[in-house]
């Protein structure tokens, strides 16, 4: 199913135009909102590719650049006019000190006065040994001097502010002079692409405070040294492909084999930084719908169900034709940190849900919206009709898969066997299984066979190989079961005859792998009014459908015989070393079988097995597994020795579901095993039994029949149990 969907798709997507490519820049007015930007096919790469050119550049020419003999004297004239201007304003104060007999004095950037007696600057103890009057007198000039001080530096910081202002500006003159060249290169080459040509004029603004800040070694940063300057622009600057394809790619087909919900609508990584979580625009991964977009998504309807997260939005996203990336899961696990909230993209895409059909009509009674967005249905079969064209499509794609994945050759020989195998699969002369991975499974473990014999053609005791390794495998539990009835300690017999006992055709599904067991089924009737009871459905063994087929043999006998007298016995009929649950009709043939030799008395072969279900009327109706049943008692008979007497009594409607082994037809063909088609329970009965089973007229049943029997033994029963009645009634 999968594989037919994806050549189907791959087939038609060469004939749709290749879909834009998308991808993330930032955006430097909020750093939560990164701006999507579509391109045509090969674009994407070609603007990354010059986003990194353009990075290099910008890393060559800064901070070489400030070292440019013009940036450097115009950087002096703004020192030198800032040093001018305090120069003057401590001059000025200088003077006015010295007119004073005081000294201006400046240590380490710290300016003060010192007394001058007789043009000599005096010491702390030369000071303090003056007379107290003129002491107290250069006390106060000194506090008008500073205060003169201050006044002539009150503008201090305003000159510092305007010096660095000039020198900021500068810098940002002489890196947008640089720049600008470069962006303009740029400009040119994408100028038909409106949100490339925003995405750069953008650049050219933010390029330049990056410069300042990361790029300028004239900010006495310790840490400047410490970080990856290419890898800072580039986590800033660059853009973040989320799809890319090349010109004249065919529209994308996209499997997505686990949809959880980052892996369909893409996710948000983050990283630590000092305790805290933290991303950017360059950590947004795509998903499957960006993938997809444009094109083709498949996946698993099944596993798209398990998280109805994934099923929301995924309804969503279609609804609005736009990818949804608010991330629930993400949200709650990083709680208040950093997050992003990208532009959406728009979505054009058609999703093909693979899953069964009872799930698609499930979903459909429970999500009104499910059949508004999945309008179409294929509804696939499991079988394929057996035409010519479709044999050739099975040969050609077993061929392909077995040159481009295997490197061998299937022969002639070797297709038949896998031709039948899938007839068998499908359990039908006229259809082959639609179950095609079983085919190539099959081929694989073939080729490894034909390898060990240092070959490169696969050729039909390869395949058989394969077949008997796999039942090797899985057939564990069959061999202990036959081992079992060859020890004795299951009762199965194939020789002789009995009365009330039958061998019964049972199918067990296991994982992968069915087989075929014999199971004995007895029957007792006496005297009574308890009817037909079922030991299986009483030990709460039998399920649903099982138990129906045991009811409806009341209905059977009482059709058959009771039209005279009313049906009155008491009969069990159980299936024999039986622990496990049963279900299915298709003992019902054998348990009717068994019962009417138990009330007729007649023994039945014990050589012969069989299996059917019937319905009141007493037609025998087709069942499942036929052909693993006729080959699980086949085996038993062979391991016992066959004798030409055994053989299974199967529908004559299932004659057109018979695929059997090689080994089965041979032994058929020689004699030594019989397969009988029946139409009727009297067939059944003639054939079991050896005698006639009589056909009812206007006389009754021929004397001596089976049904006769059957008739006269019921009757019986039924005037006892009533007799007994009217004794009882009489007495009272």
């Amino acid at each position: 199913r999968y594989t037919l969907v994806k050549d189907k798709l791959t087939a038609h997507s060469k004939d749709r135009p290749t879909p834009n490519e998308w991808l993330y820049v930032n955006n430097y007015d909020d750093h939560r909102e990164p701006i999507a930007l579509f391109m045509q096919a090969g674009q994407s790469k070609q603007l990354a590719d010059d986003i990194d050119s353009f990075i290099d550049e910008v890393l060559d020419t800064f901070p070489a650049a400030f070292d440019n003999p013009g940036y450097q004297r115009k950087k002096k004239s703004i020192d030198r006019e800032f040093t001018d201007t305090y120069d003057a304003a401590i001059t000025a104060v200088e003077i006015a000190a010295l007119e004073q007999s005081v000294a201006l004095i400046e240590e380490n950037g710290v300016v003060g006065f010192a007394p001058l007696v007789n043009g000599k600057q005096l010491s702390d103890s030369e000071f303090s040994a003056l007379d107290e009057p003129l002491r107290i007198e250069f006390y106060e000039v000194i506090e008008k001097l500073e205060d003169a001080l201050i006044e002539a530096l009150i503008e201090l910081p305003r000159w510092k502010r305007e010096s660095s202002e000039k020198l900021r500006n500068l810098k940002k003159s002489t890196a947008e002079l640089a720049t600008k060249p470069l962006i303009k290169a740029l400009e040119h080459k994408y100028a038909t692409h409106i949100g490339v040509l925003r995405y750069l004029k953008d650049i050219r603004e933010e390029i330049i405070d990056a410069v300042l800040e990361w790029l300028d070694d004239d900010e006495n940063d310790e840490n400047k040294e410490d970080f990856d300057r290419k890898g800072m622009l580039t986590d800033f600057f660059a853009p973040n492909i989320l799809v890319e394809y090349k010109e004249g790619d065919a529209a994308p087909v996209v499997y997505e084999p686990n949809p959880t919900f980052g892996n369909i609508f893409g996710k948000i990584e983050y990283a630590t930084s000092q305790g805290s979580l933290i991303t950017s625009y360059r950590s947004i991964q795509p998903g499957a719908l960006h993938r997809a977009n444009g094109g083709y998504l498949i996946m698993d309807a099944e596993k798209v169900m398990a998280n109805p997260q994934v099923w929301d939005g995924l309804k969503l996203s279609l609804k609005t034709h736009q990818i949804k990336n608010d991330l629930p899961y993400q949200d709650s696990s990083v709680g208040s940190s950093f997050t992003l909230r990208p532009q959406l993209i728009p979505l054009d895409v058609k999703i093909v849900l693979l899953g069964s059909r009872d799930l698609y009509y499930t979903i459909g009674e429970y999500d009104e919206e499910f059949a508004e967005l999945f309008r179409v249905l294929a509804d696939f079969d499991y079988y394929l009709p057996s035409s010519d064209k479709l044999q050739y499509q099975f040969i050609t794609k077993v061929t392909e898969y077995c040159q481009q994945t295997l490197n061998c050759t299937v022969n002639e020989v070797a297709m038949a066997r896998l031709l039948k195998f899938s007839y068998r699969q499908a359990e039908h002369h006229n259809k082959l299984s639609a179950r095609f991975a079983d085919v190539l499974e099959l081929v694989a473990e073939a080729s490894f066979y034909a390898k060990q014999d240092g070959q490169t053609v696969i050729d039909a005791h390869h395949i058989d190989e394969a077949i008997v390794g796999k039942q090797y495998r899985t057939g564990q539990i069959s061999e202990t079961m036959l081992s079992d009835i060859k020890e004795g300690q299951i009762l199965i017999a194939t020789e002789g005859h009995a009365v009330g006992k039958v061998n019964g055709l049972t199918v067990l599904h296991i994982g992968d792998t069915s087989f075929g067991t014999p199971a004995r089924i007895t029957a007792t009737v006496y005297a009574g009014a308890d009817g037909v009871i079922d030991v299986e459905r009483e030990a709460e063994l039998g399920k649903a459908i099982h138990s129906k087929g045991v009811m409806l043999l009341t209905g059977y006998l009482g059709n058959k015989y009771a039209q005279q007298f009313s049906l009155t016995l008491s009969a069990n009929i159980a299936i024999e070393q039986s622990y496990g649950y049963i279900d299915g009709d298709s003992a019902s043939l054998a348990e009717l079988c068994a019962l009417i030799s138990a009330i007729t008395n007649l023994p039945i072969s014990q050589s012969i097995a069989l299996t059917g279900s019937i319905n009141q009327h007493g037609d025998v109706q087709s069942i499942g597994g036929v052909n693993e049943k006729i080959e699980g008692f086949f085996k038993l008979c062979k391991m016992r020795g066959l004798t030409g007497e055994q053989g299974v009594i199967i529908p004559k409607s299932n004659q057109v579901n018979l695929v059997l082994d090689d080994e089965v037809l041979d032994a058929v063909e020689k004699g030594r095993f019989n397969i009988y088609a029946v139409e009727t329970v009297d067939q059944a009965l003639s054939l079991l039994m050896d005698k006639d089973a009589g056909e009812m007229t206007a006389e009754g049943y021929p004397e001596g029949s089976i049904n006769a029997l059957a008739l006269a033994r019921l009757a019986n029963i039924a005037d006892i149990v009533n007799g007994d009645n009217d004794d009882e009634k009489d007495a009272e």
